[in-house]
């Protein structure tokens, strides 16, 4: 038999080796599905959580993982995803390998920034903004400065929903996931986000404004 031949037949053989392994593995996938039901992903603490500080991005990245288990043994409130945890808390003391749920976890309201830690006549003001949850994925982005634009709602006092920027420059002193917004303006829900940002007097004014007729507010990088 020729080199040539040889390597066919090797090849044509691998092939074949391939072809049952993946069948192998897809029938032991399904058989295990078959058993123990459908698979969900969760997230799990690599490392024991202390209570108290608020997770980071890198947080989330560096301490949490997602594994896959049975839905039927995933606690109701587990977590799907490690970016859930961003700016939330643990309540208690997480021990590794546990899972991750919604009601060990809770949301710290940021300290009240003090004006003489302000400084330079700027005001604090707290908002509600949508689309942060990108922004805190990249990073902390906490003493960055960014402009605020403001979407009105078509026939508010707002305006016919015009786009705006409403201030510029802000410094963000802190940003926090919020849910839905209690007076159901349209920056709250699923996904909002409370952002604390210094100002001057002026812009205070107008932020406020938009949080109370803006159908949307976000935050933009200040260039």
């Amino acid at each position: 038999m020729s080199r040539r031949v040889r390597a066919v037949a090797f090849g044509a053989l691998a092939l074949v080796c391939a072809s049952v392994a993946a069948s192998l593995a897809g029938e032991y996938r399904g058989s295990v599905e078959a058993q123990l039901g459908e698979l969900r992903s969760v997230v799990v603490s690599r490392a024991d959580l202390a209570p108290g500080d608020a997770l980071r991005p890198r947080d989330a990245r560096n301490l949490l993982e997602v594994r896959r288990v049975p839905a039927r043994f995933a606690p109701v409130d587990a977590l799907a995803d490690p970016l859930e945890a961003i700016g939330r808390s643990a309540r208690t003391t997480v021990p590794g390998g546990a899972y991750l749920t919604a009601s060990l976890l809770r949301t710290p309201r940021p300290a009240a920034p003090q004006r003489d830690a302000i400084g330079n006549g700027r005001e604090a003001v707290e908002i509600s903004i949508a689309g942060a949850g990108a922004l805190a994925a990249g990073g902390d982005p906490v003493g960055d400065r960014f402009d605020v634009v403001a979407t009105a709602e078509p026939g508010s006092a707002g305006g016919d929903g015009r786009t705006a920027v409403v201030a510029r420059g802000a410094e963000l002193l802190g940003l926090i996931e919020s849910g839905p917004s209690a007076e159901g303006l349209g920056t709250g829900g699923p996904g909002a986000w409370t952002a604390t940002l210094a100002v001057r007097r002026a812009a205070a004014i107008r932020l406020i404004q938009a949080h109370n007729y803006a159908r949307e507010v976000r935050l933009i990088g200040s260039g």
